[in-house]
């Protein structure tokens, strides 16, 4: 039988499975070795159970408008235990730098006056909102979900390709994924220690709880959605149900006296915290787009005045502006006064006329991204796009360079892919999400791995067709189980010289005692009257010493 790796081709480009052909790196050893005795056949017949679990689950996404079966790979990702430590502490260190930048750009601003980062930065952003300025939530967070992109570059380094602090998405393929891969082929789970992702929900809801109104002993959180036709609604419905809260929309609101409501067939009830999943301008009529029919008028001023929380907080999308992501590694060192865990990908402002010249001198060996840019709209990778495009390009970047960053295209790891029944490699990037409730930072074991489908593709987002892998994140081993010591044995001797001369006197009894009692104590004179000294040692020497377990002689004990 052809083994499933055969002609398995290994690029460029960091593999994740493979260090060589045949060769596969630790994490993967077990995991080389559950599926090479399997036929393609066997897998691809696996894979179609797999997505018809899917289907029946009704996991989708929106792709070219319609809703599609989110494409889900049969062979995981695995990330070891080292590995992954390093990037939980690197997303945890980045979270922290950027809570405390939003804290300071909606606050005192000494992140300017110390010339760190230019104040023009920030407040030419679409995502600045001065409506926000002044406003501190009640347990200071504000990024209470994000989700940081990560690719692995070709010397094999984690690099952050983006962060993503408004409303970060697909956490929920996280967890069905996890669950349909268990269904399919349980049995590799039983050859590893998968950290669980099950906990995700419950961190969750715990942090949102966290974050309520100063005073309120049992907040009462929802779900904001924009509706059905959102492309996530899927994951709103999932966190929804499995945190135990409302799913609204913004008809289910109504803001009256600073405070927020929703309506039930029981009444009105109160609101203390929403976590939305609506962007900024959509969230309240009276500050944003007075056209929006998907929010709640009045949600804002209600934060204000520290009647509800919500999360993410509005105007965080100013700290994942791409542009602002190149000064990331400074506000580090500047709040933390830490090196940073994880390198940013090399990247250029376009903030100097000698830099965007060099930059449009070189579109064709650069990658161009729309600072507010995202599901990988925009992007122009410039080594595959065609003449025109790059043309077309140069007038955009010259006309505002400040909506344009460029960095050096990086050679994207590979990991196994099924693609027509055939084990294959295509370029895959990871989202971890982390979850801040004040306290600690968490970060969900694994994350999203996305894959881009097509050969050579570099754009992994799902909305431009790409797929995911469940991601594994191998526990460290079990550490070796210390031997137990064996308790001291004390051993007792005796000698005819620890014997009275004479046995101790009987008590006869009560005068009128029965047949039966006289007949036992004659026994008892028979039991303890001496024996011969070769007897006396004959007989101590036939008895148990004290057993290996504490207690006298080998049997059972009550």
């Amino acid at each position: 039988m052809a083994d499933l790796f055969d002609g398995y081709p290994l690029g460029q480009q960091w593999d994740e499975m493979f260090a060589a052909p045949g060769q596969p790196r630790p994490p993967y050893t077990g995991l080389f070795s559950s599926l090479q005795p399997m036929s393609g056949e066997e897998l691809a017949a696996r894979a179609d159970v797999l997505s018809q679990t899917y289907r029946d689950a009704g996991v989708t996404f929106a792709h070219a408008g319609e809703e599609q079966p989110f494409p889900l790979d049969i062979v995981p990702r695995v990330i070891g235990h080292e590995e992954w430590a390093l990037i939980e502490r690197g997303v945890a260190q980045r979270v922290h730098a950027l809570e405390a930048f939003l804290a300071d750009v909606y606050g005192a601003g000494q992140v300017f006056s110390d010339g760190v980062v230019p104040r023009s930065v920030v407040t030419t952003s679409a995502h600045f909102h001065r409506a926000a300025h002044g406003l501190v939530p009640p347990n200071g967070v504000r990024v209470h979900v994000s989700g940081i992109d990560l690719v692995r570059d070709e010397a094999g380094d984690f690099r952050v390709l983006e962060d993503n602090l408004r409303s970060p998405s697909g956490v929920s393929y996280v967890i069905t994924n996890r669950a349909a891969m268990s269904q399919v082929l349980p049995e590799l789970f039983g050859d590893h220690r998968v950290q669980p992702v099950s906990d995700y929900p419950g961190k969750l809801l715990a942090a949102l709880k966290a974050s309520a109104p100063t005073g309120i002993s049992d907040p009462t959180v929802v779900l904001l959605t924009p509706g059905v036709y959102n492309s996530a609604y899927f994951e709103h419905a999932l966190l929804a149900r499995q945190m135990g809260v409302e799913l609204v929309e913004g008809r289910d609101l109504v803001c009256s006296g600073g405070q927020v409501s929703m309506r039930t067939t029981d009444g009105q009830q109160r609101v203390d915290v929403i976590y939305r999943r609506i962007d900024d301008d959509f969230l309240d009529p009276v500050h944003f787009r007075s056209d929006s029919v998907i929010g709640c008028a009045g949600v804002l001023n209600a934060a204000r005045a520290g009647r509800v929380t919500i999360a993410n907080a509005v105007g965080n999308g100013v700290a994942d502006d791409k542009l602002l992501y190149t000064w990331v590694p400074d506000l580090i060192r500047y709040y933390l006064a830490e090196e940073p865990v994880l390198q940013n990908a090399d990247t250029y402002r376009l903030d100097e006329r000698d830099t965007v010249e060099w930059v449009l001198e070189s579109l064709d060996t650069l990658v161009l991204k729309p600072v507010d840019g995202s599901g990988g709209k925009g992007i122009v990778i410039g080594p595959r796009a065609d003449q025109r495009t790059l043309e077309e390009l140069a007038v955009k970047v010259r006309a505002s360079p400040r909506d344009w960053i460029a960095q050096k295209p990086i050679g994207l790891s590979t990991s196994p892919t099924l693609i027509n029944g055939r084990i294959a490699p295509r370029h895959v990037d990871l989202r971890p999400f982390a979850v801040n409730d004040g306290h600690d930072v968490w970060v969900l074991p694994g994350g999203l791995t996305r894959v881009a489908l097509p050969e050579g593709e570099l754009v992994v987002n799902s909305s431009q067709g790409g797929g995911s892998k469940d991601t594994w994140v191998i526990s460290p081993p079990r550490p070796a189980a210390e031997p137990v010591p064996e308790h001291d044995v004390t051993r007792i001797e005796f000698t005819t010289a620890d014997l009275p001369a004479e046995p101790p006197a009987q008590d006869p009894g009560p005068p009128n005692d029965n047949a039966l009692a006289q007949s036992q104590q004659q026994q008892q004179r028979k039991d303890l009257a001496p024996l011969p000294p070769r007897e006396l040692g004959a007989s101590l020497r036939a008895r148990p010493t004290a057993g290996g377990d504490g207690h006298v002689g080998g049997g059972p004990r009550c």
